[in-house]
């Protein structure tokens, strides 16, 4: 009797064992399920941050807090080469310890992973302990995983995440991590060309105006808070002979006074670069064509009727050509010497701008570059002085 007791016992243990093990692997399957489907909404949502209008720096700082908060991670630190030197792109610890996160790459026990392109985890065994590559912190991370990044079998950083709990890492699914790491080495390598972009923006010396790349940049920041825009490029027609003709200084004479004549005139969110050489851009943000032409026409004939004093090293010019009398009445330069023989009062002699422009609509979504070449490929076909709208 009693040895079928023990038997009936030793049976429901024995089932009751089977069915923990059947709970815990279907338990097992719906985390890494689960942790799957939160890696689809993470990709998604690095997806949706990169078709921000925003900086490298806030799209990279956005993808770190997006990791931080879909996984439950206490820090994470993105930590990139940039052909100089290792600097922290994005990072949710205080900055009294970067210099140490930094420079995880000279860590020797880092050293492997980064040989063979495969994640490493180290964690302590209890509270006292230190994480070997912490130079000061005992109670701030107690584990740590950290993953390599390569573009094209090329080492260019890696990505850290840490713990405050000895062994917080142990059931995490490093595959599903994997695929993340992935993911932030593809948005690297995506946001590499907006950065240089950004990086290459420069101020004109002449126009004081920012280039043209800056319109792909912080400009569209701005442009892109609206549905539709009029994009205008206006050329200046006669500063090529201008320069060669007259004087270079001359040339840039003509540059800084049409545009500190139009920078006066346009609206904070209008957006005002120069171009190239004698083509400038205006972007008004928010505007219709129409009100675009009126404006333009208005500022067509200010600078057209502006008189603007030839540079001293014209004169320089004048004494070492014969020909300048044929070059003052070049009917392009609308040259105007009331007094031909006082070369004494540069105020005597004046050149007048020439503008050619042409106005086109720019969609939010679509191609900014796309838009605005084509109405650069208009103006420099065109060998008109007027404003057309396309």
């Amino acid at each position: 009797m009693a040895l079928g007791v023990i038997i009936v016992l030793v049976f429901i243990v024995m089932l009751l064992m089977i069915y923990n093990y059947s709970v815990h692997k279907k338990i097992d399957t719906f985390t890494n399920l689960n942790q799957r489907v939160t890696s689809l909404n993470v990709l998604q949502e690095f997806m949706n941050t990169l078709s921000e209008n925003t900086t490298i720096k806030e799209k990279l700082e956005s993808i770190n807090d997006i990791l931080i908060n879909k996984y439950a991670i206490k820090y994470s630190t993105i930590v990139v080469f940039d052909g100089a030197e290792y600097k922290i792109r994005a990072s949710n610890v205080d900055q009294k310890h970067w210099e140490t996160l930094k420079n995880l790459q000279s860590d020797p026990v880092f050293g492997d992973s980064i040989k063979t392109a495969t994640p490493k985890y180290v964690t302590v065994e209890n509270e006292n302990e230190k994480l070997p590559y912490q130079k000061m912190e005992f109670g701030r991370a107690k584990c740590a995983i950290f993953f390599p990044l390569y573009v094209d079998n090329v080492y260019i950083g890696y990505w850290i995440i840490e713990g405050s709990i000895p062994h917080e890492f142990d059931k995490l699914d490093t595959t599903i991590l994997e695929v993340v790491r992935n993911n932030i080495v593809t948005i690297l390598k995506t946001v590499e060309n907006q950065s240089t972009i950004e990086n290459i923006v420069r101020d004109d010396l002449y126009s004081g105006l920012k280039s043209a790349e800056y319109l792909y940049g912080e400009g569209k920041k701005i442009i892109d808070k609206y549905t539709t825009s009029a994009i205008c490029i206006f050329r200046i027609t006669n500063l090529p002979d201008i320069n060669t003709e007259i004087s270079r200084k001359t040339g840039d004479k003509v540059i800084t006074e049409v545009s500190n004549l139009v920078k006066n005139n346009l609206g904070k969110d209008y957006i005002f670069v120069r171009f190239m050489g004698p083509k400038f851009a205006i972007v008004f943000s928010g505007t219709d064509v129409g009100g675009v032409s009126n404006f333009m026409q208005g500022m067509k004939n200010k600078i057209e009727n502006m008189k603007i004093a030839v540079a001293e090293d014209y004169y320089q010019y004048d004494d070492e050509n014969e020909d300048s009398n044929d070059i003052q009445n070049d009917e392009q330069l609308t040259i105007e010497n009331s007094n031909p023989d006082n070369k004494e009062n540069n105020e005597e002699i004046v050149v007048s701008p020439r503008l050619r422009v042409a106005i086109s609509t720019y969609y939010k979504g679509t191609s900014l570059d796309g838009a605005l070449k084509k109405v650069e490929e208009y103006i420099d076909l065109s060998d008109e002085n007027t404003i057309n709208m396309l």
